[in-house]
């Protein structure tokens, strides 16, 4: 049995990867979403993480589909008070930025697609340096108050505003960011490693790592000369092109060969294995994708093959 990882200073246990709602509603119609959600959570896992406004990209959606696909999911596994759910606000076409209505009412909106009483982990999605801290704080603590949201965390935020942020909690005695969501992964490193990742660690934040694959790259599918039907393909054939993207890649074949295991589950592994990380998040659209995505919680990397791999991205 996996066991399950302590969520900073919270009092809520994942399962070491987080299951990515972003394709649910989109690249998974309802019937492959609802797949993917019964063999992660069939395996152990229950860390499912959305934003209010996935996929409000496509065109005839409005936003909220991936939250609707969870809601129904929970409602007719009957499962709520075993999975641990985070969504997101500030990007909903509807409910944009972080004033305290807005935060608010999309928190209202988000509990009513996900058919439930409370979001287990809040986070505002991008931050929006025009709002004060103070009004965004306030307006999320006023939520955990209400018991519409247990815990909060914040997604794309710099470490001054992170650091404003937790001061005023502390200050006030106001609910506290728990976890960061950072874009972080083998190719992407500089956005969280030094003054965020020191802060989070300072602060006691577990980190929750989004782009964890550098969108499908880090899967090992992408290789000079191959061309990949995906709506993220350009997102990651661009690391191809680069030094670094193919040391990581070579690094990535070899341990995954020497552990017989996939290179997206290695690429996970180093990723779980950094400083403040808990859980990293990856999505699947198909069921057969998820086994290369649940490896992460058995696989351990040597001292050895660890230090490969940072060095083969520096």
């Amino acid at each position: 049995m996996t066991s399950l990882r302590q969520l900073g200073s919270s009092d809520l246990k994942v399962f070491p990867l987080s299951l990515g709602g972003n394709v649910f509603g989109w690249t998974a119609d309802e019937a492959a979403s609802l797949a993917v959600l019964d063999a992660y959570a069939d395996a152990g896992g229950n860390f499912i993480d959305t934003a209010d406004s996935y996929s409000a990209w496509i065109e005839g959606h409005q936003g909220g589909e991936s939250e609707t696909v969870i809601g129904k999911w929970i409602k007719a596994r009957g499962n709520r008070d075993d999975i641990v759910i985070a969504t997101k606000v500030s990007q909903h076409p509807e409910f944009p930025g972080l004033t305290a209505a807005n935060i608010k009412a999309a928190a209202d909106a988000s509990l009513r697609r996900l058919d439930t009483d409370r979001i287990d982990l809040y986070y505002t999605h991008f931050d929006k340096p025009e709002v004060p801290v103070e009004e965004i704080v306030g307006a999320l603590d006023d939520l955990v108050k209400a018991g519409k949201v247990r815990h909060i965390a914040a997604s794309n935020i710099s470490p001054e505003r992170l650091r404003a942020s937790l001061e005023f909690s502390d200050r006030e005695g106001l609910a506290r960011y728990v976890a960061l969501q950072p874009h972080y992964n083998l190719v992407s490193r500089d956005t969280y490693e030094g003054e965020l990742q020191d802060l989070a660690a300072a602060s006691g934040l577990a980190a929750v790592p989004y782009y964890a694959l550098a969108s499908g790259f880090l899967t090992g599918k992408y290789r000079p000369g191959t061309t990949v039907e995906s709506p993220r393909a350009s997102g990651a054939a661009k690391h191809l092109d680069s030094e670094r993207g193919q040391k990581v890649l070579t690094a990535l074949d070899e341990i995954a060969q020497a552990h017989d295991t996939q290179v997206a589950t290695v690429a996970l592994a180093w990723l779980a294995a950094q400083p403040t990380i808990a859980a990293p998040i990856a999505s699947a659209r198909t069921v057969e994708q998820l086994p290369a995505l649940l490896g992460v919680a058995e696989l351990e990397l040597t001292q050895a093959e660890l230090e490969k791999l940072t060095e083969a991205s520096a």
